[in-house]
């Protein structure tokens, strides 16, 4: 089975997968609304917005594996999300992504290594995974590497869609 056909489900609950994307770069990123991190919010939406024209989708994956810091119900994490962080990127439901529950989609995500070619199980909230057009992994960000980096642009800006 390929990446793209993992059968997922928006926080909304309808059925989708990474072929709806297929054409577009994509940012993989759990998340979660309690977390140190979760200002990374803010950053995550302005390269949704920034990008988007230019083939690039920003995909939210709420996971209340660290600590319990995404307690919420899918309404909860949808307003905390739009109300406070104003975000409009697509999220998905609350997903495990790792241990004996793991998605079939951190599965696949997780075998690729990150800078320092190290693999394996996601570390904390808000690590990110960026998918060229067709749904290829080429690269992992761990949490704390803010979206805004200048290596997570400089990758963005390599696999956009010409």
């Amino acid at each position: 089975m390929s990446i793209t056909d993992i059968p997922l489900t928006t926080l909304a609950g309808e059925p989708t997968s990474l072929a709806d994307y297929a054409d577009r770069a994509v940012l993989v990123v759990n998340v979660a609304s309690k977390c140190g991190l979760t200002p990374q919010y803010s950053a995550l939406e302005t390269l949704a917005r920034d990008y988007a024209d230019r083939g690039l989708t920003v995909l939210g994956v709420p996971c209340n594996q660290f600590m319990g810091q995404e307690p919420g119900s899918a309404e909860e994490i949808q307003t905390f999300c739009s109300t406070t962080y104003g975000v409009t990127f697509p999220l998905l439901e609350k997903t495990d992504v790792l241990g004996p529950q793991q998605h079939p989609l951190y599965a696949e995500l997780t075998k690729t290594p990150d800078a320092d070619g190290v693999a394996g199980d996601v570390a904390w909230n808000f690590e990110k995974f960026l998918l060229a057009p067709g749904a290829t992994v080429t690269h992992r960000f761990r949490p704390q590497t803010v979206p805004d980096a200048p290596e997570v642009i400089s990758a963005i800006e390599a696999v956009l869609p010409k």
